[in-house]
C-alpha cells in the first residue's frame, strides 16, 4: 500500500522516530495544472465521504431545492458527515418533512452517534441508534429527494443503475475531468456507491468547486450553492469542535474542507487565498494506512490526517499565523505517558514540492 506514498507524520520517543505514517498530497488548479505534490499525485484511492459535495450537485441542478423549499442549512447537512446530535437529526428530519420521506426510506444503516455527549446520553437512556443519526443520513436524504424530483423509485436509490446514481457519477466525472468508465466504483460504509480517483483528478474537482467559471450555468450555480452552504454552516457539516468544522470556521468562508474515511481529505480554496491573483486550488490528501492508529488521547482519524492537512495549508501559505494558532490543537503534539511525562512528539515530517 505504500507504493507512491512517502512519510508524512512521525511519532518520536526521545530522539528516535518510533512510528511513521505514509501519505500523498496533490494540489491542483481549476484548469487542471498540478501546482504542488508530495508522493505520487496519481495514487488511486476512494474519496469516501469527501465525495459528498459532488454527490449533492445533481440535486441542485434538478431544481429540487426550489421545489421542496430546501434551505442552505439543509444543503449543508446533505453534504455532511454529521455527528448525530439532536441538531443534526432535526435538520435531516426537516428535509424528510419537506420532501415527504420517512426514516424508513433511509438505507444507510445504523451506528452509535459520533458525538460523545449524544452517544453517552443515548446509552444512559438505553436508546438504540436509528438511521437518521447515521453520519450519512443527510446525503441519503438528498439522494431520496432527487429520486422524488426525477419521479424515480425510492426503493433502489442506491443501485448503481438508478437515475440518481447515474447523475452523480456523471457530475463527478465532469468535475474531475475523468471519463465515467475510468472511475472505479465500490460500496461505501453507508451502502451508497463510492468512487476511486487519482488524487490529481480529485483535487481538480475540488478546485472547480471553488471556481466553477467556464462550466454550464446550472453547474456553476450548484457549485456556488454547495460551497456557500458548507462554509456558512460548518458545524452542520461535521460537528462543533471537529476538524473539518474548525478549518472552515477559521477559513472565514474561503476554504472548504471535507474529510472521508480511511485517512482521506479534500479541500477547496477560493481564488486569491494563496495571494493576489492566485487561482482557485483543490487539494486531495490520502493517509496510506487509513489513519486508524489508536491512542486514548487521539481519536481515530485525528492522528495523521489533521496534521498533514495543516502542514499542507501552511506550506501553501493558505493560513496566516493567527489562523494556524487557532488550529494549534490539531498540529504538532507532544506524546505523553501514563504519568503525563512528555516522552516524544507527533508531527508532520514532509514539505510540499512545488511543480508550478
Amino acid at each position: 500500500m505504500t507504493a507512491g506514498y512517502l512519510p508524512v507524520l512521525e511519532v518520536t520517543r526521545g530522539d528516535v522516530v518510533e512510528s511513521l505514517h505514509y501519505g500523498a498530497v496533490a494540489v491542483v488548479s481549476s484548469a487542471g495544472e498540478l501546482l504542488a505534490r508530495y508522493g505520487d499525485p496519481d495514487s488511486l484511492t476512494y474519496l469516501r465521504s469527501s465525495a459528498k459535495p459532488f454527490q449533492a450537485l445533481p440535486l441542485i441542478e434538478s431544481a429540487a431545492l426550489g421545489r421542496f423549499g430546501l434551505s442552505a442549512q439543509q444543503l449543508a447537512v446533505i453534504c455532511a458527515s454529521h455527528s448525530g446530535t439532536d441538531e443534526h437529526v432535526a435538520v435531516v428530519a426537516s428535509i424528510h418533512a419537506r420532501v415527504g420521506l420517512t426514516e424508513a426510506d433511509l438505507q444507510c444503516g445504523t451506528h452509535p452517534a459520533d458525538d460523545p455527549a449524544t452517544r453517552r446520553r443515548m446509552q444512559e437512556k438505553r436508546q438504540a441508534p436509528t438511521p437518521i443519526r447515521h453520519m450519512c443520513s443527510g446525503k441519503h436524504s438528498g439522494m431520496l429527494a432527487l429520486s422524488r424530483q426525477l419521479g424515480a423509485p425510492l426503493s433502489d436509490y442506491l443501485s448503481r443503475q438508478h437515475p440518481v446514481q447515474r447523475k452523480i457519477l456523471e457530475a463527478l466525472a465532469e468535475m474531475a475531468g475523468v471519463p465515467e468508465d475510468q472511475i472505479a466504483i465500490g460500496t461505501d460504509g453507508c451502502s451508497a456507491p463510492t468512487f476511486a480517483l487519482p488524487l490529481r483528478a480529485a483535487a481538480r474537482a475540488f478546485a472547480r468547486l471553488a471556481d466553477p467559471q467556464g462550466q454550464a450555468a446550472a453547474r456553476r450555480d450548484a457549485c456556488e450553492q454547495v460551497f456557500s452552504a458548507m462554509v456558512s454552516y460548518p458545524a452542520l457539516v461535521h460537528g462543533v469542535g471537529e476538524f473539518d468544522t474548525r478549518v472552515m470556521e477559521v477559513g472565514a468562508g474561503q476554504l472548504l474542507c471535507k474529510r472521508g474515511a480511511e485517512g482521506y481529505c479534500g479541500m477547496s480554496l477560493r481564488p486569491g487565498v494563496l495571494g493576489r491573483g492566485s487561482p482557485a486550488v483543490g487539494v486531495a490528501i490520502k493517509i496510506a494506512d487509513g489513519d486508524l492508529g489508536r491512542r486514548s488521547d487521539v481519536p481515530p482519524g485525528n492522528r495523521a490526517a489533521t496534521r498533514v492537512v495543516l502542514k499542507t495549508l501552511q506550506d501553501l501559505g493558505a493560513l496566516d499565523a493567527s489562523q494556524l494558532e487557532a488550529l494549534a490543537e490539531f498540529g504538532p503534539q507532544p506524546v505523553t505517558n501514563k504519568r503525563q511525562l512528555e516522552v516524544g512528539w507527533m508531527r508532520a515530517c514532509f514539505s510540499l514540492e512545488r511543480t508550478a
